[in-house]
């Protein structure tokens, strides 16, 4: 089935979390193993009243340290107890997983995030990280004129100055 995306409106002075995953294959990743998985995040739309000891132990481990964010099993105190007690938290929706995906052999994946702050003036870029050196395979732009658009700045120029105060001249005595 097609994945559909929800239509969002975006106002200024808020702050948004870009993260865009590009594939030269079909660009429908697949889960290769499901017990690969080693990053949750809580449901908070989920309740339910947890039975086994490991797994309350566990569900306030994460109300506590991760109330919002997602997290990794390594960052759990107690290994042995988070494992057994994930089954029931799984069971029950009380966490969303976070799956490795994989895409075919041989194909390129591309992954990028931003955080972005919409102003009414215009919007600010403000985490990012530096982008890794491309691998062309002895491949170069040849168009003129896509290599002299590749020069420009994405950033438009700031205007300099503004308005100019006109002086007032005092009447001569």
């Amino acid at each position: 089935s097609e994945q559909g995306v929800e239509e969002e409106s975006f106002e200024a002075n808020e702050v948004y979390a870009i993260d865009i995953l590009v594939s030269t294959g079909e660009g429908k990743p697949r889960m290769l193993n499901e017990k690969a998985t080693t990053v949750y995040k809580r449901a908070l739309d989920r309740e339910y009243s947890l039975k086994m000891k490991a797994s309350r132990a566990l569900f306030s481990e994460i109300n506590r340290r991760f109330p919002a964010l997602p997290f990794t099993l390594r960052a759990i105190e107690d290994q042995r107890t988070a494992k057994l007690g994930m089954v029931e938290c799984l069971n029950h929706e009380l966490l969303h997983e976070y799956p490795v995906l994989w895409e075919k052999p041989g194909e390129l994946v591309a992954h990028f995030k931003s955080t972005v702050l919409l102003m009414p003036n215009g919007s600010d870029q403000l985490s990012s990280f530096p982008l890794q050196e491309l691998d062309t395979g002895g491949k170069a732009v040849e168009d003129e004129e896509i290599k002299q658009l590749m020069t420009q700045s994405i950033k438009k120029a700031k205007r300099k100055g503004g308005k100019k105060k006109k002086k007032n001249k005092a009447p001569a005595a």
